[in-house]
């Protein structure tokens, strides 16, 4: 017998031990060539001398590899030892149909048919192949953590290409859900299967299988012979006639396929196959909570002031000196003209004169009341100028476009008619010389 830590063909470790039945031993085991979990069944020690055994359980291998549906069990690979020969298959992460059925009792109808109606699909891949599996029990159901239900165990299965493996005293099964057929060593074929999980439907509404008794012997009889208990009365109309139509004595009377008997069973669940699932459909992902950390002193705080407070700055500076024009410029005032004559300046000046208000009459002005003779005036230089009148008048001057800042008004004072003031002599003008 196989132990703990023992290596199959130096790659398989054997891990610890899941089951043993009546052929071998199911075992938790790693590939190490790998490493991928996988389960490992082995042929028991008493039973690996039989030649009959061991083309069985090589039967099984071959069967199960030409199956390809995710509610069968995947093989791998397939090899022998000293002790006997192992079958590689993937391991299921769940628990057989009998355990949760010991652990919370019997199911509801609903979970009843989403059970039959997963269990009906993957037998319908399983008899396409050619295949009956022989040995639908609650042990050979394994239900994973999202509610899918995958069948194991081939190891009585029977294929059109394989050979007797029955003696003419054994019967090759699970007496509490066998069919009528098989007890009677009659042609077996898939409807053999549908009256098996037919019979695996009244155990999960009831707690327990269709016959019990004390020895698979009779047992099996009364399969033959007798009709099961009726199901219990909450147990929906739908469900109760489906699952009396599978136990029906006769292979015809059952449903035509697998796949009949699926769509039944989906039709009876309501549609809903995640019932007997464990965990929830959608798995939030929470990253774990970062440790604490010591808080660091905030040092944007004082740089965003300083910073602000240079922008502001810098924004008062434009508004004054607005090197760049952005401000709009206020008119400047406008200075008021004194009555003292302007100096002429031989350099002119970059800046425009501001205007000078003339006490002479214009064009525009209403003439004098009482006018008097035409006189001659003459145009006297001031005092900061800085060219000086030696000759005469300058050929650009003239009495109409020169103010007389030196007239008998003072200093100051402009030009008046010279009929106001009787006692004014004429002033000489000089002459230039011939």
């Amino acid at each position: 017998m196989p132990q703990p830590g023992e290596s199959l063909n130096g790659r398989y470790r054997l891990d610890d031990r899941i089951a043993a039945g009546g052929m071998g031993e199911v075992w938790r085991a790693t590939d190490t060539v790998l490493g991928r979990p996988v389960a490992v069944k082995t042929l028991r020690v008493e039973r690996a001398a039989e030649p009959s055994f061991q083309r069985r359980f090589e039967h099984e291998a071959r069967a199960m590899a030409t199956l390809r549906h995710p509610g069968v069990a995947t093989v791998f690979d397939y090899g022998s030892t000293d002790e006997g020969a192992y079958l590689v298959m993937a391991r299921i992460d769940g628990h057989p149909l009998d355990q949760r059925i010991t652990q919370r009792g019997r199911l509801s109808g609903a979970e009843t048919m989403a059970l039959v109606t997963l269990v009906a699909r993957a037998l319908q891949a399983v008899h396409r192949a050619g295949i009956v599996h022989r040995d639908v029990t609650p042990g050979n159901l394994i239900i994973e953590p999202d509610g899918n239900v995958v069948l194991v165990d081939f190891g009585v299965a029977r294929s059109a290409l394989s050979v007797t493996l029955t003696g003419a005293s054994n019967v090759i099964g699970t007496a509490c859900y066998m069919a009528p057929e098989q007890v009677a060593k009659a042609t077996v074929g898939p409807a053999a299967d549908l009256y098996a999980l037919g019979a695996v439907a009244y155990h999960c509404l009831t707690g327990g299988p269709p016959f019990a008794g004390d020895d698979a012997v009779s047992i099996a009889l009364r399969h033959v012979t007798e009709a099961p208990a009726p199901l219990p009365g909450d147990v929906p109309a739908r469900v109760r006639a489906l699952v009396h139509r599978a136990l029906a004595k006769d292979p015809a009377d059952r449903h035509p396929s697998a796949a009949a008997m699926a769509e039944a069973a989906t039709a009876a669940a309501g549609g809903d196959l995640r019932l007997l699932a464990t965990e929830s459909e959608t798995v939030s992902i929470t990253p774990p909570p970062e440790p604490e950390r010591p808080e660091k002193p905030r040092l944007w705080t004082p740089l965003l002031a300083v910073v602000l407070a240079a922008v502001s700055g810098a924004a008062a500076v434009a508004a004054v000196t607005d090197p760049f024009g952005w401000f709009p410029e206020s008119p400047a005032p406008v200075p008021s003209v004194s009555p003292t004559a302007p100096s002429v300046s031989a350099t002119p000046s970059p800046t425009p004169q501001p205007s000078r208000s003339l006490s002479r009459t214009t064009e525009k002005d209403p003439p004098p009341a009482n006018p008097g003779p035409p006189r001659r005036t003459s145009t006297r230089p001031s005092a900061s100028a800085s060219t000086s009148t030696s000759a005469g008048p300058s050929p650009s001057s003239s009495p109409d476009d020169s103010p007389d800042p030196g007239g008998s008004g003072g200093p100051g004072g402009g030009s008046e008619p010279a009929g106001d003031d009787p006692s004014a002599a004429p002033e000489a003008v000089p002459e230039a010389a011939p």
